[in-house]
């Protein structure tokens, strides 16, 4: 039988006849009582750590570098991740999570030390070797904690979205309090991130509940009979399509125990099968994700250095304070929407992944022929690139956890993850070559603040 959304306990469509807030409030705090806190607050702290130290690499690039381009520091700090991401699918699943998770902390921890240790004097090439130790730890862990959202149902997938974007408004806003505000020097400030990915072994051997990993785990399980598991969730069977993608929160316990449940050695099929899958994913999920990536990172390296306004027309007392404020507010941006899937979903990926690239020419139009008239103007354009950047990642893996078959999913989400490490590595090719040549024509052009900032 056909259900609404009201009845079934999924949250009605935006601006559908049977959406109200109180309707909203209602459903969702039922959602919230029927879920597991712990596995929420476990993959929020994975989505949080696990790219936290990435953006404050990233917002501390113009002062580990200075006038070298800080596209470097991009390519250095997602390189490794997406090369991780993109050999690691077919082999990564024989190594258990326990493990992982231990080497991603210890990679971490080891690359911030290395980049705080070393003087601004020392050749830039031995702080990016710490960077990319960083970044091994990030790309691993992404793909690792997207494919354990596999056994743990929707609501972790949500969880870690929302954590991956408090990563970068936490990561961004950490980086101006301790340096700006506060007036912590850069390596103490990164000192004190070294200690952050600790954190992550808090959440994974002690807030996770792990029975639903085991379970999913082993190597001889069957598949559950049909009759046995639905009585679990026929209540769901009848749910329409469109009512169940209008949330990410999942419509009963059957979800989530289907996803470690219903498993079959086909899931971890030969190398063959899997570029299949693969190749299968790349229209519908992975190439707007790779186009959004582009244009947002191509923005935030390469142009964003050069959106520079005269600082008695800025809140700022320094060149040098445009570029991480930037990250900031474009990181608020990304927190916003990668939170917001549970409330509305975009099930349309290239229309924002388009809207990105206008911001791309927007604001390159903006470099070279300086017509927005306030910083304050730039804040907005800034905030909405996060927005759409943060909408098309948390939507993309939301349509994989819906339209692809269980015994797939696993390697979708983790193989998918491959697209934004891709797009970022192009943007920082794109990124090194524009802001140079950018900041060239902005000299030319009578406007040399570009080239007052130096390293730290």
């Amino acid at each position: 039988m056909n259900r609404s959304p009201s009845s079934s306990g999924l949250l009605p469509i935006p601006g559908a006849p049977s959406s109200s807030w109180a309707l909203y409030r209602s459903r969702f705090a039922n959602l919230l009582r029927n879920t597991d806190t712990s596995v929420f607050i476990a993959f929020w702290l994975f989505g949080l750590i696990n790219n936290v130290i990435y953006v404050i690499i990233l917002s501390a690039a113009q002062d580990l570098v200075g006038n070298v381009p800080k596209g470097v520091v991009l390519l250095a700090d997602v390189m490794p991740s997406f090369l991780t991401k993109l050999v690691a699918p077919y082999f990564i699943h024989r190594i258990p999570y326990s493990t992982r998770v231990l080497a991603f902390v210890t990679l971490s921890s080891a690359g911030m030390v290395l980049v705080a240790f070393t003087p601004p004097t020392a050749s830039v090439a031995i702080k990016l070797i710490g960077v990319v130790l960083s970044s091994l730890s990030s790309g691993g862990g992404e793909l690792s904690f997207l494919g354990l959202t596999h056994y743990y149902g929707h609501m972790s997938l949500a969880a870690w979205g929302s954590g991956t974007g408090g990563a970068g408004l936490i990561g961004a806003g950490l980086y101006v309090v301790m340096t700006d505000w506060i007036g912590l020097s850069v390596k103490t400030s990164l000192l004190a991130s070294a200690c952050f990915p600790a954190i992550m072994l808090l959440s994974f051997f002690v807030i996770l509940p792990h029975g639903p990993l085991r379970r999913g785990s082993r190597k001889d399980y069957q598949p559950v009979p049909e009759d046995e598991h639905r009585g679990e969730d026929d209540d769901f069977d009848d749910i329409p399509a469109d009512a169940a993608s209008s949330s990410l929160l999942a419509p009963g316990p059957a979800v989530a125990s289907t996803a470690y449940l219903v498993h079959s050695e086909t899931a971890k099929g030969s190398f063959l099968a899997n570029l299949r899958r693969a190749k299968s994913l790349f229209f519908p999920f992975m190439l707007p994700l790779l186009l959004v990536y582009i244009a947002e990172y191509t923005i935030n390296q390469g142009v964003a250095p050069t959106l520079l306004f005269p600082l008695e027309e800025s809140p700022f007392s320094e060149f040098r304070s445009f570029y991480p404020f930037y990250g900031f507010l474009y990181q608020l941006g990304v927190f916003i929407s990668r939170s917001s899937s549970p409330f509305l979903r975009i099930h349309h990926l290239y229309l924002p992944s388009l809207l990105q690239v206008g911001n791309l020419v927007l604001l390159t139009l903006h470099a070279l022929l300086n017509f927005i008239p306030s910083v304050y103007l730039v804040f907005i354009v800034i905030f909405w690139e996060g927005l759409l950047g943060g909408a098309v990642y948390v939507n993309t893996f939301a349509e994989i956890m819906e339209r692809v078959p269980v015994e797939d999913r696993e390697f979708s989400l983790g193989a998918t993850s491959v697209s934004d490490s891709g797009g970022i590595c192009i943007a920082g090719f794109l990124g090194m070559a524009m802001e140079v040549w950018l900041c060239d024509w902005q000299v030319q052009h009578g406007r040399d603040w570009c080239r007052r900032i130096g390293a730290s």
